[in-house]
C-alpha cells in the first residue's frame, strides 16, 4: 500500500510541474516579444531594489562605526567630560557657582564609587608650538597616569607606555598616536626622538595603534582625532607645559573609570553623577558618558532606523509594482483572443491566472536580481566619491529581493484573475 500511495502521489505531481514549467515557458515568450515594454516595466523594479540595497548599505555602515566606537570606548568605563568654554564672560558666569572639574572629583570619585578596576584624570591642551613642524592639524596632549592604556585599550606597536615612576615624578617623556608620529616624523623611527611641545622638550618612547574617532559629538564625546594625540604623564602635562587659555580652563577636563567585571554601571552612573551635582552645585558643565547605554541605545535605534529606511526605497518598489499592473492590464486588451482561444480549448481560469501572475512574478525576479547588482554598484560608488562607509548586508539583498517578488505578485493577482474572467465567447469575437 506504501508503494502504491507514493506511485499515486507521483502520477499527480508530475503533471503539475509540467504545466507550470509550459506555462513559465510561455510567460517568458511572451515577455520577450515586447522585450523593450518588459525591461520598461522592470525599471521601477531594479530602481526601488538598488534604492533598499543602497540605502541599507550607508545605514549599515554608518551604523558599524559608531557601533565599533562606543564598544572601544569599554563597556565596562564610565566617561566623565568638562563642558569648557574659551569665552571668558561665559566661563566666569559659570565659575561663580562651581569650581569646574578637579583632581578633588577625581579622588573623590574614586573613593565612594564601588568595584573600580582603573581610573584616571584627563588634561586635554592643545599646544601652541610642536616642533617637529607637524604636516597637518597640530597634535593635541593628553596627560594621564598609566592607568589610561588599560581604560582606554591602547597597543604599543613601539616601545612602551610610561610608567608609574615616570607619572609620579612628571619625567618629560611621551607616547605618540598613529596620526601624530606620522605628521611629526613621516616614515622615520620615532623611538628615542625628541618632541618641543610650547617650550618643553618631550624624549618619544612609544607609539600607540590607530583608534577609531568619534562620529560627531553627540552624547557629550568630543569629536577630536584620538589618533592624532600625544600622551604625556598628568604631573608633566600640569606641571611642565602652559596651556594657551589656561585663565578659561579648568584644572583637568576628563575623568576615565573603568570597573570591574560584575559591577553595576548604572548604579556607579548614578553615584558619579550625584556627587558632581553636589560638587559642582547644579551646575551644567560636565557631561557622564556611560558606553554601554550608549551601545543599547543604538542597538535600540537600529530597528527603527532600518524600518524607516526601507520603507522610504519601498516607494519606488510601490511605483514599480503599480507599473507591473499597468502593463499586464494592458496586455490582457491585446492578448484577449489568445485568452479566449485557450479557453475554447479546454484551459480552466487557474491556468489563465498562473499564466499572468508567472510573467508578473518574471518581471520582479528579473528586476529584483538586476536591482542588487545596481544596489551593489550605487554603494561602491557611494562609498568612493562621498568617503563614507558602506557595507551591503546578505539582510538587505534578501530583503530588497523579497519585498520586488512580493510587490510583483501582489500587483500581478488583479490583472490575472481579470484575465481568467473573461468570457471565453466574448474574447474570441474581440477584435
Amino acid at each position: 500500500m506504501p508503494l502504491v500511495d507514493s506511485a499515486a502521489k507521483s502520477s499527480r505531481v508530475m503533471p503539475v510541474m509540467q504545466q507550470w514549467a509550459r506555462d513559465a515557458e510561455l510567460g517568458l515568450q511572451n515577455l520577450m516579444v515586447h522585450g523593450l515594454r518588459s525591461f520598461l516595466t522592470m525599471l521601477g523594479m531594479i530602481f526601488g531594489v538598488a534604492a533598499v540595497v543602497a540605502m541599507l548599505s550607508i545605514g549599515a555602515g554608518a551604523r558599524q562605526k559608531v557601533m565599533a566606537f562606543i564598544e572601544q570606548m569599554g563597556v565596562r568605563n564610565l566617561i566623565v567630560e568638562a563642558k569648557e568654554t574659551t569665552e571668558w564672560q561665559a566661563h566666569m558666569k559659570v565659575r561663580r557657582i562651581t569650581p569646574g572639574l578637579t583632581l578633588e572629583d577625581y579622588r573623590v570619585i574614586q573613593d565612594d564609587v564601588p568595584g573600580i578596576a582603573a581610573a584616571t584624570p584627563r588634561k586635554r591642551m592643545t599646544p601652541s608650538r610642536v616642533l617637529p613642524t607637524s604636516q597637518q592639524d597640530a597634535p593635541v596632549v593628553y596627560g594621564v597616569n598609566t592607568a589610561y592604556q588599560q581604560i582606554a585599550g591602547l597597543h604599543a606597536t613601539e616601545g612602551r607606555f610610561f610608567d608609574d615612576q615616570e607619572e609620579q615624578r612628571g619625567a618629560p617623556v611621551c607616547v605618540l598616536g598613529a596620526a601624530a608620529q606620522w605628521n611629526l616624523f613621516g616614515a622615520a623611527d620615532p623611538l628615542g626622538q625628541w618632541v618641543k611641545v610650547n617650550e618643553q622638550w618631550f624624549r618619544v618612547i612609544g607609539v600607540v595603534s590607530p583608534q577609531l574617532g568619534a562620529p560627531s559629538d553627540s552624547a557629550g564625546v568630543p569629536s577630536t582625532d584620538v589618533n592624532n594625540v600625544i600622551y604625556t604623564p598628568l604631573n608633566a602635562a600640569l606641571l611642565r607645559l602652559e596651556d594657551s587659555y589656561s585663565d578659561v580652563r579648568d584644572e583637568i577636563d576628563g575623568i576615565y573609570v573603568q570597573l570591574r567585571d560584575g559591577q553595576d554601571l548604572g548604579q556607579a552612573a548614578q553615584i558619579v553623577r550625584a556627587i558632581l551635582q553636589s560638587s559642582h552645585h547644579g551646575a551644567n558643565d560636565y557631561s557622564v558618558i556611560v558606553p554601554a547605554e550608549l551601545l543599547a541605545e543604538q542597538r535600540k535605534t537600529e530597528q527603527l532606523f532600518n524600518a524607516v529606511m526601507v520603507a522610504i526605497a519601498s516607494v519606488s518598489l510601490i511605483v514599480g509594482g503599480i507599473g507591473i499592473m499597468n502593463i499586464m492590464l494592458a496586455g490582457i486588451l491585446e492578448r484577449t483572443r489568445e485568452i479566449g482561444l485557450r479557453r475554447a480549448v479546454g484551459a480552466r481560469q487557474s491556468d489563465i491566472v498562473r499564466q499572468f501572475v508567472i510573467e508578473a512574478t518574471t518581471i520582479s525576479v528579473a528586476g529584483g536580481l538586476l536591482g542588487v547588482v545596481l544596489g551593489f554598484i550605487v554603494s561602491r560608488l557611494i562609498a568612493w566619491l562621498a568617503g563614507w562607509s558602506t557595507i551591503v548586508t546578505a539582510g538587505s539583498v534578501a530583503l530588497g529581493f523579497l519585498v520586488s517578488i512580493s510587490v510583483g505578485l501582489i500587483f500581478g493577482i488583479y490583472p490575472a484573475t481579470k484575465a481568467a474572467r473573461l468570457d471565453p465567447v466574448e474574447a474570441i469575437r474581440y477584435e
